[in-house]
């Protein structure tokens, strides 16, 4: 078979222009500009400057120069020289020999020689974007008009494709918020229907067999309907633990005040307690990043007074002490001796998670008078 023709530079700069318009992802866009550019001119080196928001180079796509070449040379260059003269005029420039031009400023150590110089500016949506250089013409001394010619039209084709990769990257970040926002939308809508639905039922059940307990008048009833109780508040903080892991934004757009307040109220309504929330907003903000685990503890506290306290009040405060974040929950039940009492599963749990936050607990009772807790948390 006999040799193929060669292919003349308009056909080569329709391929390129194919090439360059088949890639939406603006990294891989950059480096084929600077490819299609050096083999359309037969360069041996290429670069193309992308220009940041303060005019300087931002970033520096090179071919023609290995990565260990790349590492020898240094910093890149931010576009000072005569790469700074198609910054400051972005119009085509030939240049015979870099080194008698006066803005050459000489090459870096361990910089490969370069003598034939060529430039062009690359424009997205009426600015321009960066600059192509290329350097050191194969076969010949200088680069030609021809080649200047070839390099503006790939230039202009080089715009397109960036702004081709920019719309596309806007759109594919479009969709994936949209889709972002569907799901979370969509878990918004499971987290409520739990919330006012399943876990309004269960707390109306367990207030229901608390006031047969009261009525039965039979300790081992009572104590059986206690225990179904324990196990439906077991299964209210599961429920809570599952909305939070479908919300992980609910504390953050609600903030932990507001929802300490929520489950007081939630807390007066079902024990017929009467109870107020005290909470320091900017301490609450301070514990966002451990916002559930402290409405866990405060939830495992109130618990604690509407089995155990037969209390008429009670109060919920979070407030600043030193350093530290302190809660506080009282009561004015009947107390109970803190040092003799068994230690049901409530008040285990409660320390046991306070102790996983770096905290203490403290409670204080005393007898016809109510209870106190303090737990100290550190504050992040």
């Amino acid at each position: 078979m006999g040799s193929q023709p060669p292919i003349d530079r308009a056909e080569r700069l329709i391929r390129s222009g194919l090439t360059l318009a088949s890639e939406l992802g603006l990294e891989a866009v950059l480096q084929r500009i600077v490819d299609e550019a050096v083999d359309l001119t037969d360069a041996t080196y290429g670069a193309l400057g992308v220009l940041g928001p303060d005019g300087r180079i931002a970033e520096f796509v090179t071919t023609g120069i290995t990565p260990e070449q790349r590492a020898a040379i240094g910093d890149p260059p931010t576009g000072h020289g005569i790469l700074g003269l198609l910054i400051s005029d972005p119009r085509p420039i030939r240049i015979p020999n870099l080194a008698d031009h006066e803005l050459s400023y000489g090459f870096p150590p361990n910089h490969p020689p370069m003598k034939s110089f060529l430039g062009a500016p690359v424009s997205a949506r009426g600015t321009v974007f960066g600059n192509l250089y290329l350097t050191n013409k194969k076969g010949t001394a200088d680069f030609d008009q021809q080649d200047e010619d070839a390099l503006v039209v790939l230039a202009a084709q080089a715009g397109i494709a960036v702004e081709n990769a920019r719309l596309y990257a806007e759109a594919r970040a479009l969709r994936n918020e949209v889709e972002r926002l569907a799901i979370i939308e969509d878990r918004e809508r499971i987290a409520k229907d739990l919330h006012d639905g399943v876990i309004q039922s269960l707390f109306a059940v367990g207030m229901g067999l608390q006031g047969t307990s009261m009525a039965s008048g039979d300790p081992r009833v009572a104590e059986r309907i206690e225990a179904a109780v324990e196990e439906i508040d077991r299964v209210i903080r599961d429920l809570r633990n599952y909305i939070f892991g479908l919300r992980p934004g609910a504390l953050a757009d609600r903030a932990l005040d507001a929802a300490l307040r929520e489950l007081v109220a939630e807390f007066e309504q079902r024990s017929e307690i009467v109870t107020v929330a005290e909470i320091d907003p900017a301490v609450a903000s301070d514990l966002s990043s451990v916002a559930g685990e402290v409405l866990q503890l405060a939830r495992e506290a109130l618990s604690n007074v509407g089995r155990h306290s037969g209390a008429a009040t009670c109060r919920l405060s979070l407030s600043r002490s030193d350093d530290a974040a302190l809660l506080e929950v009282d009561d004015d039940g009947r107390g109970f001796d803190v040092e003799h009492a068994p230690r049901g599963d409530g008040l285990t749990n409660l320390e046991q998670r306070a102790a996983s936050l770096g905290g203490r607990t403290v409670i204080v009772s005393t007898a016809a008078e109510g209870t106190t807790l303090h737990v100290e948390l550190p504050l992040p």
